[in-house]
């Protein structure tokens, strides 16, 4: 059966579909709909559905030249169902894998497709989970759902994990080039899931089970959370030193070896580094396994929108300003530069704390115009001469390439840089401060 579905694969009449078609699914849907494959994106958002449909793109990472090509042709197509779903060879998931309020994973998404899935699956299928989740998801949660159909996993259908790799924003390393870790529930799994995969991106690398695969994934981001704090906590520790942090990372980073650079800021963004480690830390305490550094990382983190705000305090109270009475530019919402994704963005969580505090705040951001999310009700204002005049405080929270920083300093009050976007601006001393 596996060798049949690989034949399939290789002379790319296998039929493909990708459920959920956000930041991972949609740009690996149309990579592969660019293979040769014909392509089914299932997605609940119908107004995702038709904007695929119109081939209108709505994610930073994909051109809309590429997706229209794919929709013309035929190879590529959305809906809302799950109907014809037996008719495909090959699904993947790529759907939500949130964090409730107590940091604890919430699988209602994989679930619920799972147990769709499960009453459209046939023999001779592969399932490969993307979506990011704790180690045994694939196995402790997928397969007895599936195998509720009667079929059995990596004898009957196949089902794999290979964790998503997006980088949004990044133009060197996307879906097509970043190396494919692949994990299955069986060797049978694995074979079919390497074929795949092999047939639609550069480059896979095998690994010896779904659950190793899953581990990798949150290892990843657990380390770039834990370094991220290390130096926000160095940020804390060098503005009670009197110190600029930023002169002593860049220091650092001279050394060639034994060290790898990582900057402090509001915060952390994105879903994948506020939210990932938790995962781990979560699965752990079921081995009765405490992962310190995890939990102290994120405690780190998630301070910092609150360092931020006393930071912001310190200024106007030197120049006589009582946050009731302030008026604050925010320069940037989404979490990180030259996107507009702004989930989990330390910037929103810092706009709240200084509406609390009375602050007038307003927002610049030129990849979102609007904002109305996170009991938040704003509008993106144009950076003009006078805005940035009348604003008491200007908070660069997002480093925006487009963003003009020397006018910015020439004609803001006061700047509170986050990010060091100020650092090539000569007249900054006296006018700026840094985190």
């Amino acid at each position: 059966m596996v060798d049949k579905l690989k034949k399939k694969i290789s002379d790319t009449s296998a039929k493909v579909g990708v459920v959920g078609l956000g930041y991972v699914g949609l740009p690996f849907a149309l990579e592969a709909a660019q293979a040769g494959f014909d392509v089914t994106g299932i997605e609940r958002n119908r107004s995702r559905v038709d904007k695929v449909n119109r081939a209108e793109n709505y994610i930073d990472d994909i051109r809309e030249v590429d997706l229209a090509r794919e929709v013309k042709a035929g190879r590529l197509r959305a809906q809302a169902d799950y109907q014809g779903v037996e008719n495909l060879d090959v699904i993947v998931i790529a759907v939500p894998t949130p964090l409730d309020k107590n940091l604890v994973p919430d699988l209602q998404y994989v679930r619920g497709v799972t147990a769709d899935l499960s009453k459209h699956l046939r023999a001779g299928q592969l399932v490969s989970l993307e979506s990011t989740t704790y180690p045994g998801t694939t196995e402790e949660v997928m397969q007895p759902i599936l195998e509720g159909s009667g079929l059995k996993a990596d004898r009957d259908f196949f089902l794999a994990h290979s964790p998503e790799r997006v980088d949004p924003g990044n133009k060197r390393w996307q879906t097509k080039n970043t190396a494919k870790v692949v994990g299955g529930i069986g060797p049978n799994s694995l074979e079919a899931a390497l074929a795949f995969y092999g047939n639609v991106l550069e480059g896979v690398v095998p690994i010896s089970s779904a659950k190793a695969a899953e581990m990798v994934k949150v290892f990843e981001n657990t380390f770039r959370a834990v370094n991220i704090a290390l130096v926000n906590e160095l940020a804390l520790l060098c503005d009670r030193m009197d110190l600029n942090v930023w002169e002593v990372l860049d220091a650092a980073f001279t050394k060639p070896f034994g060290i790898m650079p990582f900057y402090p800021g509001p915060g952390v963004g994105g879903h994948c580094i506020p939210l990932d480690p938790h995962y781990l830390e979560w699965k752990a305490r079921e081995h009765n396994f405490r992962t310190r550094f995890i939990a102290l990382a994120g405690e780190v983190n998630r301070a910092m929108p609150e360092f931020v705000r006393t930071k912001a305090w310190r200024i106007l109270n030197e120049h006589g300003l009582a946050p009731s009475r302030s008026r604050i530019l925010v320069l940037g919402l989404a979490y990180k530069r030259d996107i507009s994704d702004w989930r989990e963005s330390p910037a929103i969580e810092v706009i709240k704390l200084l509406q609390a505090d009375g602050a007038d705040v307003a927002y610049h951001d030129p990849y979102i115009p609007v904002f109305k999310h996170e009991g938040l009700d704003l509008e993106s204002v144009e950076i003009s001469d006078d805005a940035l005049q009348a604003a008491d405080l200007v908070i660069i929270t997002t480093d925006h390439s487009n963003l003009d920083y020397a006018r910015v300093v020439r004609e803001a009050k006061h700047v509170l840089d986050t990010k060091n976007a100020t650092k090539g601006v000569p007249e900054r001393e006296g006018k700026v401060t840094l985190l």
